[in-house]
């Protein structure tokens, strides 16, 4: 196990494709939920412990060795609108490859292969985290952090936000992260009939709005 490994799979200019989306931030901010550092610290913190729980265990799962397919099934079940199922598709072709890239291995390849067009981004990272020498916390960690970065990027290119506020909202939320890292561990560890379910339904019908916008700065 590298740390280093972990860095560059969490760092934000891994070419993942994560920075063309706002993770329903844009949809917020445009509906008036997001309209400064306490707005964006309450939505992150509701996605935190709702689709971060699950997408972190789904890639906790996949970093443990659970079977792909089954945990790719788990994820379109947990994930009800088609919009937001399409956005985890194309990201997981492109976190593909960029881990095919940075870590070659049969592991990978098998599930490119399985997944041609792609399967959902979190069973892909916690894949590329195995191929890496990572492990289930490794990769659950990535995916908190991805969780509440993605928004907070966002609103700070959306609203203008002070960078320094929008760090400082990380900074806070940085306990209950590893919380949520280590809750979806326990899960994965089940296997995958005990991975979380967690929803947002507002995210889900926003994200259907958001992608009819005619012209819109994020991809999600």
């Amino acid at each position: 196990m590298t740390r280093s490994a972990l860095l560059v799979l969490a760092d934000g200019r891994f070419p993942a494709g994560g920075h063309a989306h706002s993770g329903g931030a844009e949809a917020a901010v445009r509906a008036g939920r997001i309209r400064d550092a306490a707005g964006l610290e309450s939505f992150c913190r509701g996605r935190l412990r709702t689709t971060g729980l699950t997408s972190a265990a789904l890639a906790a799962g996949a970093a443990h060795g659970l079977d792909p397919a089954g945990l790719d099934a788990a994820a379109d079940a947990r994930t009800p609108s088609p919009a937001l199922r399409a956005a985890a598709r194309r990201l997981g072709r492109q976190m593909m490859r960029a881990a095919r890239a940075a870590w070659p291995g049969p592991e990978l390849d098998a599930l490119a292969a399985l997944f041609p067009r792609g399967a959902h981004q979190p069973v892909v990272l916690g894949t590329a985290a195995r191929a890496a020498g990572l492990g289930p916390g490794d990769a659950a960690h990535c995916v908190v952090y991805e969780t509440v970065g993605g928004p907070a990027t966002a609103v700070v290119r959306l609203l203008g936000l002070d960078p320094y506020q929008a760090t400082a909202v990380l900074a806070r939320l940085a306990p209950e992260m590893d919380e949520v890292a280590a809750e979806a561990v326990a899960a994965a560890r089940q296997g995958v009939d005990a991975l979380p379910a967690a929803s947002a339904p507002l995210l889900d019908l926003t994200a259907e709005q958001h992608a009819a916008w005619p012209v819109r700065l994020f991809a999600s």
